[in-house]
């Protein structure tokens, strides 16, 4: 792994220089590539020499070294930024650019070996995740709740220190690859804290998602610009896009295309983040459940053509539980039920749609369905 040092004041780079050779001399992972006072210089000298990590000085006069990882960054997005500062402030600062650590001046050996050490377990972490079958991606996951699933498929959840991390990492996927603004983050999640602090928050939230997007080996990158924060996508598959994708290419429902489409239908593991129940997610929730629900209209009747009426009936009865507000599920459900002659069923059924729309939503039944229930409640009575 190669190393480069900037710092526009000579004394600190050649302190830090001289650290870092001590630490390197056995550290067989790391090598000093350079050590520049003009930034320029270590940006053109960057082009050819590739370096791995970087350690920036922040108080440069021509350019910033906040600019710099910026530039830097561009030129190789997986290069580990390091700051180096004699201001605390700078520290929040310093992970809106995607900083691996910070460093207070005077950098002392203690200190630093903690970094080294940091610096290299990543690049291991790294590393391994590129070693892994390009084929087989990732599947970052947000149907029922917010978790992952490795090359393996198998399930992976994050071990989130605090509530509010998992909520921005969300809120930043459901908005990937736009730029959100960091006053609506803070509007959004702490709206009732003072600004200091709720920057201090967002800062430490941000900071914890890097860290997790790392060491779960996801293909995804937080980029802050232009005041506001943007998930950039890479060789990542998202199960709700990946979903909707296979409404998209379905065939027409029949009796020989089913067993796909309840292949489908089987991806739907629950609603968009169901589980933590973020009131922002509501109208997405609700979009994807009409979808969901405009699917599986043909598959139950496709399975009620063949006969197969329990697999009907659970479908229908999952359509209540999703949409208790749409009539879908019970209209298709008593229509069922009233062709096997299950009186009792279609009574009930009815019934239970009455109460839920007087009950919730403090309205009726719509005209089509009441006039079917009407109608058939005749033809019973009538014999026919």
């Amino acid at each position: 792994m190669k190393v480069i040092i900037v710092d526009d004041e000579k004394l600190a780079l050649l302190k830090l220089e001289k650290l870092l050779h001590s630490q390197i001399g056995a550290n067989l992972h790391l090598e000093l590539a350079g050590a520049y006072q003009d930034p320029y210089a270590a940006l053109a000298a960057a082009r050819e020499v590739q370096p791995d990590v970087a350690f920036l000085d922040i108080e440069m006069p021509e350019v910033s070294g906040f600019e710099l990882a910026e530039k830097l960054l561009e030129l190789q997005p997986q290069m580990q930024i390091v700051f180096v500062t004699a201001y605390q402030d700078f520290a929040i600062k310093a992970f809106e650019v995607n900083a691996l650590d910070y460093l207070l001046k005077p950098v002392n050996a203690s200190r630093l070996n903690v970094t080294l050490n940091r610096v290299v377990r990543f690049s291991l972490l790294n590393a391994a995740g590129a070693n892994q079958d390009q084929a087989a991606k990732t599947m970052l996951c947000c149907l029922q709740s917010l978790h992952y699933r490795d090359p393996d498929g198998q399930p992976k959840y994050f071990q989130w220190k605090t509530l509010k991390a998992p909520e921005l990492f969300a809120y930043l996927i459901y908005y990937r690859d736009k730029i959100v603004s960091k006053q609506a983050l803070i509007d959004l999640l702490w709206p009732e804290q003072d600004m200091k602090k709720a920057t201090t928050q967002l800062h430490t939230a941000i900071y914890q998602i890097r860290q997790m997007i790392k060491t779960s080996g996801l293909d995804l990158q937080i980029k802050y610009h232009d005041e506001g924060y943007r998930l950039v996508w890479g060789q990542v598959e998202l199960d709700v896009e990946a979903w909707e994708n296979s409404l998209r290419d379905a065939p027409p429902v029949t009796p020989d295309t089913l067993h796909r489409h309840l292949g489908t239908l089987d991806k739907y593991t629950g609603d968009f983040l169901e589980e933590h129940r973020y009131i922002w997610a509501e109208p997405e929730q609700e979009r994807i459940r009409l979808l969901w629900l405009n699917y599986a209209k043909p598959v139950a009747e496709c399975h009620v053509g063949l006969g197969q009426y329990a697999e009907a009936a659970k479908l229908y009865q999952q359509m209540i539980e999703r949409l208790p507000f749409m009539e879908d599920g019970y209209a298709g459900l008593m229509k069922m039920y009233a062709g096997l002659h299950n009186y009792a069923e279609v009574r009930r059924l009815y019934q239970q749609l009455r109460d839920v729309f007087d009950g919730e939503y403090a309205m009726s039944p719509s005209a089509g369905i009441t006039s079917w229930y009407l109608e058939w409640e005749q033809g019973v009575a009538s014999g026919a």
